[in-house]
């Protein structure tokens, strides 16, 4: 049993969960074996942890949110599968986070990210880190969601789609394709629309890193030209990592095997 003062007595903790003195169980919260919790981060009421979970320092989880069960999905067959998540994360009221379908297999959440209420991260999702994610965003499996993008609220994400770094999608869009790094996109179907230009600004890109970035975007959605041949001209740009995370972005999004990208806007 547990005798730390930080677990409300209400809670339920599993005696073989393992948790940091430092961690707060609010009541009503049920933890489950497999769970292991890193410090200070604060667990609120009705929340349930189950499966094998492993949620890094500083988190705050809001009350009602549901980490690391059973996936939806029917192909699902027991397998001992896994949910990890990394440190200083907010997970709002009533957020779910299913653990992947096959074995040895994880969903993985990093660092200082924020999933806003009522949002779904399937089975097998990677949401890397500083991603804002708003409420009612239902994430199917296999999605990825590059470091610093921003996703609105009420859409819906297809499986195995990738959302680039720095992206920002609008509100209600459907997003059924992969959304390149550094772009703006909304709309139903998602079409580009213009370079994301104030999430970047607040990222701190400079004024040339910026413009090499609109030269590309130009490049690539207003020259008409097919994707191959603009993604082959990216690089005549600037050596720059923006540019250069672009085209690499580009190339496997059209690869085999992947959903492809999203069109412009017309």
């Amino acid at each position: 049993m547990f005798a730390n003062s930080l677990i409300h007595p209400t809670a339920i903790v599993h005696p073989d969960a393992e948790l940091h003195p430092t961690v707060q169980i609010d009541p009503y919260a049920i933890i489950g074996a497999e769970v292991k919790i890193g410090a200070n981060t604060k667990v609120g009421s009705h929340v349930v942890i189950d499966g094998c979970t492993e949620i890094g320092r500083d988190n705050q989880i809001f009350p009602g949110a549901a980490i690391g069960l059973d996936p939806q999905d029917l192909k699902y067959e027991g397998a001992n599968s896994l949910v990890k998540i990394g440190d200083r994360n907010k997970i709002r009221e009533y957020v779910t986070i299913n653990k992947a379908t096959t074995e040895g297999e994880a969903t993985v959440i990093g660092n200082d990210n924020l999933l806003m209420a009522y949002s779904h991260v399937a089975h097998n999702c990677l949401i890397e880190n500083q991603v804002i994610i708003a409420n009612s965003v239902a994430m199917a499996g296999h999605v990825t969601i590059e470091s610093q993008a921003v996703i609105s609220g009420v859409l819906g994400i297809h499986q195995f789609v990738h959302i680039g770094r720095m992206a920002m999608v609008g509100g209600m869009t459907k997003i059924t394709r992969d959304v390149p790094p550094y772009m703006l996109a909304n709309d139903n179907p998602a079409r580009v629309r213009s370079l994301n230009l104030v999430g970047l600004k607040r990222k701190g890109l400079t004024t040339a890193e910026i413009k090499q970035l609109r030269t590309a975007f130009k490049l690539l959605y207003r020259q008409g030209l097919p994707v191959e041949t603009a993604i082959s001209k990216l690089e005549t740009i600037a050596d720059s990592q923006y540019i250069q995370h672009l085209k690499d972005f580009l190339q496997l999004s059209i690869a085999d095997g992947r959903r492809g990208l999203i069109a412009g806007s017309k």
